[in-house]
């Protein structure tokens, strides 16, 4: 865990991180992504940090990517790179930079590991977990396969790396059903999201798809009732869902997609009021594109992505610590089932 106080003091003696006005006024291109979201008073804290951070990854040549449920002053102000978990995979297999910061959670820091093992992959906080990622191992998927022997294994890449080296394709929120219908099989084993994998059995039932007992701590907080009771509270709120809700959540909801697949479909739809059943950060990211759109209603917060600060973004750039590892035979065996997502995606994509 990292000392916050000694973290504090270092950055202080390296970098100017007062409140700035001027810096402000400096960067107001930067706020004016997220103006609709971020007040100028904040925005007045935030700037020193964003400006330190840009310049100082030009220095360690490096990149930073972001996932959707990042802040809105990391999304907007520091990432170079923005996306689901899909996008992010596919991004880093295209970085030329000597450094990756990945501001998001663990398992996709050991992704880009996975996918670029000869370079620095940092994460801002080592403690930025997954439930989902800690609710299953290898040896987990092994029991699976002996209950249903010869069923291929498709694991979400919310997972740990020992996790995909034991499975025999990753997937993603966006690409599940294409990859679970694409495979030669009549069972199929999913983990560890059993209500991501429920939601797939209802949208390809010719598949028996069986699963692990896992759940996203943010998304399974939903109930069907929840979204009733906000239709009655706000009617003609456009209600749009993240399939790790249950499914009866999901099927209360308007439309169900993954993180990408929500920012598309409001930016398509524009309707005039929206709840995005997922991560709090999501709408705040894409306010500011949309000003049309009235984002209301309540959200869960996941306490694992927002571990992930400006401040310590700066410091992991600043001591270049953090560096996650993974062993190589096991990013070897993992790379293969990432890999294969990345390339059927691709295909589904052609």
């Amino acid at each position: 865990m990292l000392d916050q106080i000694a973290l504090r003091a270092e950055l202080a003696d390296h970098y100017d991180l007062a409140p700035s006005t001027d810096i402000a006024a400096a960067t107001a291109d930067i706020h004016a992504r997220m103006d609709r979201v971020v007040s100028p008073p904040d925005w007045a804290i935030y700037a020193p940090y964003v400006a330190a951070i840009n310049k100082l990854k030009k220095e360690r040549n490096a990149v930073i990517l972001a996932h959707n449920y990042m802040t809105p002053e990391i999304y907007h102000g520091i990432a170079d790179v923005v996306g689901d978990s899909l996008q992010l995979a596919i991004e880093a297999t295209k970085v030329e930079a000597d450094v990756i910061v990945q501001c998001g959670v663990h398992f996709m820091a050991e992704t880009s590991k996975i996918l670029n093992p000869s370079k620095t992959v940092l994460i801002p906080d080592m403690d930025a977990g997954c439930s989902l990622a800690e609710s299953i191992t290898a040896e987990g998927i092994a029991q699976m396969r002996a209950q249903y022997p010869g069923a291929p294994v498709v694991t979400y890449v919310n997972t740990t790396a020992e996790v995909k080296a034991a499975s025999d394709i990753c997937c993603t929120s966006s690409n599940a059903v294409q990859i679970v219908r694409g495979l030669d099989a009549e069972t199929v084993i999913m983990t560890p999201d059993k209500y991501l994998a429920q939601n797939i059995a209802n949208l390809v039932p010719e598949k028996n798809i069986v699963w692990w007992d896992g759940a996203c701590i943010v998304h399974e907080q939903y109930t069907a009732q929840d979204l009733r009771d906000f239709r009655d509270w706000n009617p003609g709120t456009r209600i749009i869902a993240h399939p790790e809700c249950p499914p009866d959540v999901v099927a209360e909801a308007d439309f169900s997609g993954s993180t990408s697949g929500i920012i598309d479909y409001v930016t398509r739809q524009r309707p005039e009021k929206a709840m995005l059943v997922t991560e709090c950060s999501m709408a705040s990211n894409i306010s500011d594109a949309l000003p049309d759109v009235d984002f209301v209603g309540p959200c869960n917060m996941c306490p694992y992505m927002k571990k992930v600060t400006l401040e310590k973004v700066l410091w992991s750039l600043h001591t270049m610590e953090g560096a996650v590892e993974v062993d190589p035979e096991i990013a070897d065996k993992a790379r293969v089932a990432v890999q294969r997502m990345i390339d059927l995606s691709a295909k589904m994509a052609g």
